[in-house]
């Protein structure tokens, strides 16, 4: 490791005060991806800006539309029970997350700031259509996710709370790759009043993304047999030495066809 400042803000204002004043600060919560990658030096910031320590960035509620509004700085853990009640499939995701020392550190808002291709988060907020406030706005999920780590995140910018709707039913079934719990892929199904998203995590290039045809096919007839005959192209998916691009979109449809089944 090398030099660095260390602030525990105890405000948001506090916090995107401090990364305002250095443009080479980062905002640190669970650390679960930024400490990895500072041990190896491929990042380098000059000052960590912790958020673990404001009180309004932590814990789940149930706004009076029904929404589950999630603290960015709330663990996997905290998810996973906290949840549970009001958002079931969601507090089912965090809890394949990692191991249980990985959920007791990551939070929710780091892992969508992150936006690893083949997080579980990003698939959750996309399939639920979630809106992504920020110190300065809210970003709907459709807008937020912008390609292989990359976001609608302006420098300086926080995630201070993911809001959840709540579908009528839901699942999450993940194809784990064994060693980092991450998904090879992973499908996120939410049928709402007015229809069915699917969201697939840990297959494409472009990170999360929602498989539409699926959702055409399942808004119609919300079965596992209703995209039996579907198929996800290869073009664009990520190929590595876990699995071809074509491995991976057989996967798509054979994970989407088990989340289906479980939400159903």
């Amino acid at each position: 490791m090398y030099d660095f400042e260390f602030l525990r803000a105890g405000t948001i204002d506090e916090a995107v005060k401090a990364l305002a004043e250095d443009e080479d600060a980062q905002a640190l919560s669970g650390g679960q991806t930024l400490l990895p990658t500072m041990k190896q030096r491929l990042a380098m910031p000059t000052t960590l800006v912790s958020l673990m320590a404001i009180p309004e960035l932590r814990g789940v509620c149930t706004d009076d539309e029904g929404r589950v509004c999630i603290g960015a700085a709330t663990t996997h853990a905290e998810v996973a029970q906290q949840a549970a009640e009001a958002y079931p499939a969601l507090a089912a995701l965090a809890r394949q997350i990692g191991d249980p020392a990985v959920r007791s550190r990551g939070t929710i808002g780091g892992s969508l700031a992150n936006n690893d291709p083949s997080a579980c988060y990003p698939a959750a907020a996309l399939g639920s259509d979630a809106l992504i406030r920020t110190n300065a706005r809210d970003i709907d999920a459709e807008t937020y996710f912008e390609g292989m780590f990359a976001t609608a995140l302006k420098p300086g910018e926080i995630v201070t709370q993911v809001v959840f709707p709540v579908p009528e039913a839901a699942a999450y079934v993940k194809f784990a790759q064994p060693a980092s719990r991450f998904a090879l892929v992973g499908v996120f199904v939410a049928r709402f009043f007015d229809g069915v998203r699917v969201a697939v995590t840990g297959a494409s290039e472009e990170g999360v993304y929602r498989w539409t045809e699926a959702e055409e096919a399942l808004s119609g007839d919300f079965s596992p047999d209703a995209i039996a005959s579907l198929s996800a192209p290869a073009d664009g998916m990520i190929g590595d030495i876990h699995g071809s691009p074509e491995y991976r979109a057989h996967l798509v449809g054979v994970v989407a066809r088990r989340a289906v089944a479980a939400a159903a």
